[in-house]
């Protein structure tokens, strides 16, 4: 590998191009998030920089953690799969037992002063174990017995999840398993199975109205539920109309001062749009798609199978979660509460997937060592 795209030591090189542009991405995520937060925070703190400092804090945290896993050999996640994938079934149903509820859902478990969502570490333990499945069954990619172990590993965790409930992580958790099995050989015929039962579910959903049929029916026509259903979506796309071609400049938007909520969080994107115009917004979208473009790279030019499915999982997570989020913000998709990598204020996620850039530094190591 050429020495201006990697950096590294005896351990291999880092790839560069991924490195700098994660970065670069958790930079600009930080000072977004500080304009979009600081009218909230100073409504519910009193400090217009709490929520700030605190996602600096664990950026700051996640960046070593990045460059920890990037040391770890990538060979580890599969000697210890099932241990990984238990462990995380574990804290499903922990959720269930003892998580603490905000906005309808149980999603959250504490430990001390800070408390995470176990959904993130779910959907590593799931691109892990379906990688290590694909690899071990490579010459029976596809038989019935492939699909049905990888079925297995991502029923589990998707029945868990819809018992929070969390349909976003849900839908991520069903999408990564097709794509991922897809990739790996599987039976195509198989496949049709998870998609069919997938529209089913969906269309069950809309059938039987309640809360996420609610939202299905304010994404087709939001100005008829404008002080319920459909203002979070009404605002954001009002955030968005207002920033035009160059935006209103930074700091200057006015979405955010109380009118759109989960503005720092879920809806992020829509106050980078006021305040950045389609330039800017642009922009960071291009700065993603050339990250996720990286992460295929290296996945192309994994030296075995594992770290390719390994690579590809985790690239394609990032992938689903940018254009689900885009999605709900412009109001492409129902609103699915799908934060924004990088962006979206969260520590313990801003971490998560910190170390999952990690490991694909670690992979891409292993390429410039051969």
């Amino acid at each position: 590998m050429p020495q201006k795209t990697a950096i590294g030591s005896d351990r291999g090189r880092m790839d560069l191009p991924y490195l700098m542009l994660t970065l670069l991405l958790t930079a600009l995520g930080l000072i977004m998030l500080f304009s979009a937060s600081f009218p909230r925070a100073y409504h519910v703190t009193g400090n217009s920089a709490s929520y700030f400092t605190s996602q600096l804090l664990f950026a700051l945290m996640g960046v070593a953690v990045m460059y920890g896993f990037s040391l770890v050999p990538y060979r580890l996640y599969s000697r210890y799969s099932k241990l990984l994938y238990g462990a995380c079934v574990l804290l499903l149903l922990g959720v269930l037992l003892f998580g603490l509820t905000g906005g309808g859902a149980t999603r959250w478990i504490r430990l001390g002063f800070v408390r995470f969502q176990p959904s993130e570490i779910a959907k590593l333990s799931l691109i892990i174990s379906l990688a290590n499945i694909l690899t071990r069954q490579r010459e029976h990619s596809r038989s019935p017995r492939t699909f049905f172990a990888c079925s297995l590993a991502m029923l589990i965790v998707a029945v868990l999840l819809i018992l929070e409930p969390h349909f976003s992580a849900t839908i991520i958790v069903a999408s990564l398993c097709f794509l991922m099995m897809l990739v790996g050989g599987v039976n195509t015929k198989y496949l049709m199975t998870i998609a069919l039962g997938g529209g089913a579910v969906l269309l069950l959903l809309i059938l039987t109205g309640g809360y996420t049929g609610d939202r299905i029916m304010a994404w087709l026509d939001p100005e008829a539920y404008p002080s319920d259903e459909g203002y979070q979506i009404v605002q954001s796309l009002y955030a968005i109309g207002s920033g035009g071609l160059f935006g209103l400049g930074f700091g200057m938007g006015r979405q955010k001062y109380l009118y759109l909520p989960e503005e720092h969080n879920d809806y992020i994107f829509a106050i980078v749009c006021e305040e950045l115009g389609f330039i800017g917004a642009m922009g960071i979208l291009i700065l993603f798609a050339l990250l996720i473009l990286r992460g295929y790279w290296i996945a192309i030019h994994a030296k075995d199978r594992f770290s390719m499915l390994l690579a590809t999982g985790l690239t394609t997570l990032l992938a689903l979660q940018v254009l689900l989020n885009v999605g709900v913000v412009s109001n492409l998709l129902p609103s699915t509460g799908i934060s924004m990598p990088f962006f979206s204020s969260g520590g313990t996620a801003l971490m998560m997937q910190l170390a999952e850039c990690g490991i694909l530094l670690n992979i891409s190591r292993s390429i410039s060592r051969e």
